[in-house]
Order: C-alpha cells, then structure tokens, then sequence
C-alpha cells in the first residue's frame, strides 16, 4: 500500500474514532500532499510524500522552540503531539552506524578529498538517506571527515 492510501485510510480511521487532533494533523499532510501535486502537476511518489512529512515536521519543530521561548506550552505541547504522529509516517530511521558506513562508501565512489568536493559527495549521500536520515548531521558528519 503506498503511503499517500496509508494516510487516506488513517484518516478514515481517525474520523470513525472521532479523534479530532489526528485528523486535523492528517488532513494537514493530505492538504500539503495535494498542493504539491497540484503544483507539480504530477502523482507524488513515497519519496517525494515523505520530503513533504520531513518539512512539516521541521517547521512544527521550529514552532515548538517558538512557542516555548514565548512561554505558550499549550501551543508547544500541539505541535509536539502532531510531530510525534507525522514521525508515524517516516520510514525506519538509520543508527548513526549505517550513516557512517553509506558516508564512507560514498567517499570512496565519489573521490572526493577536501572540501571543495562536499557538494558533489552530499549528491551521493542525498537520494540514499533522504528520510532516513537527519540530513543536517549527516553535513556535519561529511564536513567533519573531509576536513580531515
């Protein structure tokens, strides 16, 4: 079942159980699915649903720290409970293990050697943890070992 039907059943789910935070949090994702499609003029794929999760996910994070430093945990608290449901949504994560290795591996088919090279090496390692992975530590991580 893809993952665009998964979210459409869970959200009939979430209707015949009358929980209304759940389904306000799906019909969010199917609404931003959708706009993307239409956008796009195109049927999105897992791939690209799961770009759309990641980048709600981090905006509601965004949110969070905004919310707590405004001393609004009501609010923060929401956006938390809609995070930990899109995180439902993403596959499994990778362990920092298999990160280092996909880097490594990459390293060695790229060739790249110093920094100038990041860019060329962060297009390997994207399409292969796209989603798997936090990409901003993976940077880090890619960073880290070209500079030696």
């Amino acid at each position: 079942m893809s993952l665009k039907a998964t979210v459409t059943e869970d959200m009939k789910t979430a209707m015949r159980a009358k929980d209304a935070p759940r389904l306000s949090t799906i019909r969010l994702l199917l609404a931003a699915v959708k706009q993307r499609e239409v956008d796009e003029r195109k049927d999105l794929t897992d791939a690209d649903i799961v770009t759309v999760i990641e980048k709600m996910i981090k905006q509601r994070r965004d949110s969070v720290e905004q919310y707590t430093k405004g001393n609004r945990q009501d609010l923060a608290d929401v956006e938390q409970a809609e995070i930990v449901l899109l995180l439902g949504y993403m596959p499994k994560a990778m362990s920092d293990t298999e990160v280092d290795a996909a880097i490594v591996a990459a390293l060695a088919t790229s060739g790249a050697m110093g920094m100038a090279d990041m860019g060329k090496l962060m297009a390997v390692l994207k399409p292969q943890l796209a989603g798997k992975a936090d990409m901003g530590k993976v940077s880090a991580l890619v960073k880290a070992k070209l500079a030696g």
